[in-house]
């Protein structure tokens, strides 16, 4: 009976050390992970400032953690789990799923390009009546459709998270998930608040109570920040149009090898491989999404 109660306690360390050293693995997991999903995190910060764009300043930061939260939310109650529930009963959805969600900011990148060069309005929307809410109501619209929007990309993300650790002990697969969900959550929405609130500091600093040096400092910041918000939304555009083509070459194995052939045919210069593969893809991008448009609005009609 000792003997069978030891040898029981030696199984039992073993299967705790195994554990460990796998845990031990996990951050270089997450930094992967990390890495891999850089435009959808690129294009999640630059397209949510927007959402507190003409709002009250005051409520800037609680608009902020509102998104964020239902973000987190999402990630971990509805989008891990699911990721984690496709991957063992239904593998071979998983890349459908993640083109689908490509498609999609590529339609929501073309969007955002022709309304840039489109007309503003259309004699309809003249016509309509102007719709009066409260500033209660605007902000449960700004954040319905902040969630709206986040719910995709935070959709691509975990299943590209869980893409990184297929195959792997369900241990390391469930810590990364929540690790990468935090992480990026608290990335995304921590440096999106500092974005926010930088007009208001760069006020505080032009205060007389500092010194010229410093108030030069805060008027530049004042005056700097509308002209980074509207770079930002480029930037967000553009990683929307990049990202979502990507996703999709890399889900069919002639665009994909395609996509291969390009970086190996510059990896002596990498950034102008990078460049070049981004570029590929941005301008796929832009032709699926107006493809999907005209399709979008056939069946609209």
């Amino acid at each position: 009976m000792p003997s069978g109660f030891f040898a029981l306690l030696d199984d039992i360390s073993a299967l705790v050390k195994a554990s460990a050293a796998s845990l031990d693995d996990i951050p270089t997991q997450v930094a992967k992970t990390t890495g891999k999903v850089s435009g959808i995190v690129i294009d999640d910060t630059a397209v949510t400032p927007k959402y507190v764009v003409g709002l009250d300043p005051s409520r800037e930061l609680s608009i902020i953690y509102r998104i964020a939260k239902k973000s987190l939310i999402n990630k971990i109650l509805i989008l891990g789990p699911a990721a984690l529930v496709l991957g063992y009963f239904a593998p071979w959805a998983i890349t459908p799923i993640l083109m689908v969600g490509g498609a999609y900011l590529c339609y929501e990148g073309y969007e955002k390009v022709h309304s840039l060069f489109g007309t503003p309005h259309d004699e309809q929307a003249e016509n309509e009546p102007i719709q009066q809410i409260t500033p209660q109501e605007l902000e449960e619209q700004r954040v319905a459709s902040a969630v709206r929007t986040d719910i995709i990309l935070s959709a691509e993300i975990m299943a590209i998270a869980y893409s990184q650790v297929t195959g792997q002990a369900i241990v390391n697969q469930i810590v990364v998930l929540l690790a990468v969900a935090v992480f990026i959550t608290v990335a995304v929405y921590g440096f999106v608040g500092l974005i926010v609130k930088a007009d208001d500091l760069g006020v505080h600093l032009a205060g007389d109570k500092f010194s010229p040096g410093v108030q030069k400092l805060g008027r530049g910041i004042v005056k700097f920040m509308p002209h980074f918000l509207t770079i930002l939304g480029y930037v967000g555009t553009a990683a929307m149009l990049w990202v979502g083509a990507e996703i999709i070459a890399h889900g069919i194995p002639y665009t994909a090898h395609l996509l291969h052939e390009l970086e190996q045919s510059l990896a002596s210069i990498p950034a102008v491989a990078w460049f070049a593969k981004a570029l590929a893809c941005g301008i796929a991008g832009l032709a699926l999404g107006f493809v999907i448009d005209k399709v979008v609005k056939l069946v609209k009609k």
